[in-house]
């Protein structure tokens, strides 16, 4: 080798280049309705972004409801964000990295979800482009992630039936959602049963501070935490009622960013946190908040918006974390959907969700024939 080969420099990454992108809105069909304090769903339906660039295609789904029943965003507000703010700024430009993305994404206020699925699909046409599994780009490490299952509101008998079907399918945990009226029997009946399962409960912010006297109740049924009893902006009122319980709280809805994890955990307010990165408006600001969460030595673990596929790989990537202690959301795929749009399997043997490496990036490919039969509209931006 030539002396000026040896001083010719190293080309350097130039990034990707996004050359469109492609929106559409996808309706899966549910097995079974499910059932929560705000409301019953017998239909995923949620945007799904992909990024195309180099030859290369990331794919992310965005969590919004058609409503506002879980936060404050809407699929049509997104919509019309996503259209006609965010991806005509990024279309025809170069990113280095998707950091580079935050000077795009952070000027506009909340809309936290639909600058998630931005940022999302760029994470895994970037870990493409580089030849690495998202969880690699990300820093996580392991070949599985611990899971557990989130039961719907239902009847006590068919509610036991789904706990013994969970458990002889080997879930590490049992989730509850729970309401007002139909909160203290439903636990106790689970618990008799099941004296010895990990078992939680979620009551998605049905509860409020004159309701301390049920959630002091459920302290004697040893959960390991209560899920966002209080309203869904609340981290005050969580930090009384905390101190009021021996039971752990854990906050979702009211946790947007690293900040609010600190000052939860200032506060006292929680003693677990429930990390969904389409929530938190991507996986930036979702390792800050596992960092966070991992500085006051208080576990994480990966919550759930009944995803596809797609969204299920995205978030198996991100619990490979070393702080995701706790088992997540992310269960076996058919327990949801009679057929998934992506064309690899996504299930959970013995509790555990092997993480998927099918090539780069999230590991997963889009089943593009059956993702046309559950499209609802389709439309493509450009430079």
């Amino acid at each position: 080798m030539s002396s000026d080969a040896l001083l010719s420099p190293v080309p350097l990454y130039q990034g990707i280049r996004i050359e469109s992108a492609e929106l559409r809105i996808v309706s899966l069909p549910l097995l079974t309705p499910f059932v929560i304090s705000s409301g019953t769903m017998t239909a995923k339906t949620f945007p799904l972004l992909v990024l195309k660039g180099e030859g290369i295609e990331g794919v992310a789904e965005a969590v919004m409801d058609p409503a506002p029943d879980y936060l404050e965003e809407t699929i049509a507000g997104a919509m019309t964000f996503l259209r006609e703010v965010l991806l005509p700024q990024i279309v025809g430009k170069r990113f280095a990295s998707p950091y580079d993305l935050q000077p795009v994404l952070s000027p506009w206020r909340g809309n936290r979800m639909a600058k998630a699925v931005v940022e999302m699909a760029f994470w895994d046409l970037w870990a493409k482009s580089l030849g690495l599994p998202l969880q690699a780009a990300l820093g996580g490490t392991g070949d599985h992630v611990d899971v557990g299952v989130s039961l719907g509101i239902a009847p006590v008998e068919t509610t036991l039936e789904r706990v013994g079907a969970a458990l002889e399918q080997g879930y590490k945990r049992t989730k509850l959602k729970i309401a007002q009226g139909h909160d203290v029997r439903i636990v106790e009946a689970v618990r008799s049963e099941y004296p010895d399962i990990k078992l939680t409960v979620d009551a998605n912010t049905d509860y409020g501070l004159a309701d301390l006297p049920v959630l002091q109740a459920l302290d004697d049924f040893g959960l390991d935490y209560i899920e966002q009893p209080l309203a869904h902006d609340d981290i005050h009122d969580h930090a009384n009622v905390q101190r009021s319980l021996r039971t752990a709280i854990c906050l979702d809805e009211s946790i947007r960013s690293a900040s609010d994890a600190r000052k939860a955990l200032e506060t006292g307010a929680a003693r677990v946190i429930n990390i969904k990165v389409g929530r938190v408006g991507g996986f930036a600001e979702a390792r800050a908040i596992h960092d966070t969460c991992a500085a006051f030595g208080v576990p994480v673990w990966c919550g759930g918006m009944l995803e596809s596929g797609i969204g299920r790989a995205h978030n198996i990537h991100l619990a490979t974390l070393a702080n995701f202690t706790k088992p997540g959301d992310t269960s076996s795929a058919s327990r949801y959907f009679e057929r998934d749009i992506t064309n690899e399997a996504l299930e959970a043997r013995n509790g555990e969700m092997p993480v998927p490496r099918q090539g780069p990036g999230i590991g997963v490919t889009l089943d593009r024939a059956y993702l046309e039969t559950v499209t609802d509209h389709t439309e493509e931006v450009t430079a």
